[in-house]
């Protein structure tokens, strides 16, 4: 008989998996790269994309788990953010996405205030961060400014070394 998939610790243990993936784009973001301005977008630097992956994850937090009793945690100022508050905030955001994770699963699959059940919520979180992450790859290429090849080369993708890494 084979066992079946928990899907409640399937994905949590991908999402943080995915969090620590994260995690590591930041932790290894040479600091000269941070106030850098994107190409053909100049209002907009890497800081404010990095941020924003955190605000994003609370705004979802506050839509659709506040009034579940999930405490949203503070955004950041995508201006001025530094390096060890958003790796700080990036871990209780983090935490938050897990517990609407719960919530959707306690609640057969709905997740409240979003259209679609919670593996489709899980999936969309999921693109988003991986969509900025390679934003800010792209940008640290297209700025000559090169990340260490053990995040870029194998870090982004060795999901099995990110998961030992989340404890998972």
């Amino acid at each position: 008989m084979t066992a079946s998939l928990d899907i409640r610790e399937s994905l949590t243990a991908t999402w943080r998996t995915n969090a620590r993936i994260t995690a590591l784009l930041v932790e290894s973001l040479p600091p000269e790269l941070w106030p850098q301005k994107l190409p053909g977008a100049p209002r907009r630097t890497v800081r404010m994309i990095a941020g924003h992956v955190h605000n994003a994850r609370c705004m979802w937090i506050k839509m659709t788990g506040e009034k579940f009793g999930i405490s949203v945690p503070k955004g950041v100022n995508r201006h001025s953010v530094k390096r060890d508050e958003l790796l700080t905030a990036l871990q209780r955001s983090s935490d938050g996405v897990v517990r609407l994770l719960d919530l959707g699963l306690d609640r057969g699959g709905k997740l409240p205030g979003f259209p679609r059940d919670v593996v489709h919520f899980f999936a969309y979180l999921v693109a988003h961060e991986a969509h900025h992450r390679g934003q800010i790859v792209m940008v640290a290429r297209q700025l000559g400014r090169s990340l260490p090849k053990q995040v870029t080369t194998t870090g982004l993708w060795d999901w099995s070394k990110r998961a030992k890494e989340a404890g998972v």
